[in-house]
């Protein structure tokens, strides 16, 4: 996925933020970092007393023989820097290039103009899992049905919204603060200002600082895209910036897109007693998941809960509530651009997906221009300049590159550059990087849906081949009474090379790290199959998908 912004609803329909949903990294450091690790983040720093000592004079000790050595991105300068890496931006990309930079053993700054951990922490995957936490409780404490059936009474189930909000808010902080702690320990330098590039390694941040550098990582994110037409209150008609403050729960909000993100919320609001409509540009609700999984998505998320929806159809206009009257929504035709319905709803939420944020960044002092609001990349995250030719030193990584818009893979591609400018050269598998959405049930993927593997496999002339398996036969789901459920594996038969999984089900986004570790070390199915798996979990799931494959060797 390359692009989600578009002046048009349906591509940012299409892909909805997936920047916007993390999930487990595989620990790409020393076993010494492992307790810094946290979903793309670095977990709680519980023990920086300890380790503080042993890894900063570690890191002295590599610094000390670093050689430039970044012969694929520029030759080595025998000039003095004030830095070997500068990082413009301090979110979960930039968080995670400075950690394993200092690893490296680069004396390493990061650039923050606004707070550290950018969207995922403060205004993304991190509160909104909170919220989604509260909801997933509230919406089992209502199912009496499925009380009963674990022999379980419960009655009069409610909730204090702005506890709940204060929830979000205080895990926010928290995890903002370990980000923070997490980077002084190891001595990266945190410097406060927005940054910008005034020329070739040289970087200025706040009114008039300016620094040197011989690598640049641009890593500043992005901001929610709103279409032409909409207005934005903050207050009625809001981004999910506003909503994760929930700072009111309405009766009745429309949701514009069915992406990740309103998905997300969609689960929240009527957990918490809301209606939802949806209003979808495409002629299909989840465009962007896999058509089965979609299928079943709506069957089990959708369907029984009160929402209704509206596709193949743009809100051309929105107007905030005011005056005594509510929030009011044109709805227009996708294909004819006429007017078929006035929706008057209490609240709208705009989930069309995000822009890349590259104001004042000063691409123009190194002849760079954006392509549909992206910094232009090459496959090692190298930035382009007008010409296409690579920009010595200069590297861009997250949503701003519009590559993979996932906070856990802006970190992976961090790691990798940081990797390059040591001397390693490293090219991230973008398909091997797992998204889910949390949902309850989760729903996860890594890899190509059905009708992309299909596409690929007729350009390429090789066959596909799908298998499925069922949580109804899965042990630990029955006995959490959570047996609505589906895995489906996309593989080659030839060789056992595994194409994408898909699954929607209980832990859903935890589960799909072993296919996507898999494709990422290369693994085939035929040799996975022989992996054991602790029994009952959830993890046999996945277990009797690959042993269902069927590998037919030439």
């Amino acid at each position: 996925m390359n692009s989600i912004i578009s002046t048009s609803h349906i591509s940012s329909s299409n892909y909805h933020a997936f920047e916007y949903h993390t999930s487990l990294t595989v620990f790409r450091s020393s076993p010494s970092l492992w307790s810094l690790r946290f979903c793309g983040l670095r977990q709680e720093a519980v023990q920086f007393s300890q380790l503080k000592n042993r890894l900063v004079s570690g890191a002295l000790k590599k610094r000390r023989h670093y050689v430039s050595a970044a012969a694929s991105n520029g030759s080595p300068s025998k000039r003095k820097f004030d830095y070997d890496l500068v990082i413009i931006g301090a979110g979960v990309g930039g968080h995670g290039a400075a950690l394993h930079a200092v690893e490296k053993g680069l004396k390493t700054a990061i650039i923050e103009g606004d707070v550290i951990g950018g969207t995922c922490v403060n205004r993304g995957c991190v509160p909104s899992k909170a919220l989604l936490a509260v909801g997933g409780r509230m919406r089992e404490l209502q199912d009496e049905h499925h009380m009963k059936a674990l022999g379980i009474q419960v009655s009069g189930a409610g909730y204090d919204r702005q506890a709940v909000a204060d929830h979000a808010s205080n895990l926010a902080s928290k995890i903002r603060n370990n980000l923070t702690n997490s980077m002084k320990a190891l001595g990266v330098d945190i410097l406060t200002g927005f940054g910008s590039i005034v020329g070739p390694q040289k970087v200025k941040y706040g009114v008039d600082n300016v620094i040197t550098a011989k690598d640049i990582i641009i890593a500043t994110g992005s901001v929610p895209f709103v279409p032409k037409g909409i207005e934005v209150d903050g207050k009625t008609v809001v981004t999910s910036d506003h909503a994760l403050k929930l700072e009111f729960v309405p009766d009745w909000i429309a949701i514009v897109g069915s992406g990740y993100i309103g998905l997300e919320f969609s689960d929240v609001y009527t957990a918490l007693g809301s209606e939802v409509t949806f209003i979808e540009a495409l002629d299909q609700l989840m465009p962007g998941f896999d058509p089965e999984i979609s299928k079943l998505a709506q069957r089990v998320l959708i369907n029984p809960r009160k929402i209704d929806y509206h596709t193949g159809v743009f809100a051309s206009k929105i107007t905030p509530a005011k005056d005594g009257k509510p929030v009011m929504i044109e709805l227009i035709d996708a294909k004819t651009k006429e007017l078929k319905e006035t929706l008057e709803v209490d609240a709208a939420l705009i989930a069309t997906g995000r822009a890349p944020f590259t104001k004042g960044l000063g691409l123009e002092n190194i002849n760079v221009e954006t392509q549909r609001g992206f910094v232009p990349v090459d496959e090692r995250m190298r930035v382009l300049d007008a010409k296409g030719n690579t920009v010595p030193h200069v590297y861009c990584i997250g949503d701003v590159n519009g590559k993979l818009m996932l906070a856990h893979a802006a970190s992976a591609q961090g790691i990798s550059v940081v990797e390059q400018v040591t001397g390693k050269d490293h090219v991230l598998n973008h398909l091997s990087v797992p998204a889910a959405c949390f949902t309850h049930p989760e729903i996860s993927m890594v890899g190509l849906t059905e009708p992309q593997a299909k596409e690929k496999a007729k350009k390429e002339k090789f066959k596909i081949s799908v298998a499925k398996t069922s949580f109804k036969a899965n042990t630990k789901a029955l006995a959490e009474n959570e047996g609505e459920g589906l895995a489906k594996l996309i593989y080659r038969p030839d060789t056992g090379e595994i194409l994408g999984v898909h699954i929607l089900g209980l832990h859903a986004a935890d589960l799909i790290h072993e296919a996507s570790n898999a494709m990422a070390l290369g693994t085939r199915i035929q040799d996975i199959k022989f992996a054991v798996h602790a029994h009952p979990t959830l993890s046999e799931v996945l277990d009797e998908l690959f042993k269902s494959a069927q590998i037919k060797f030439h």
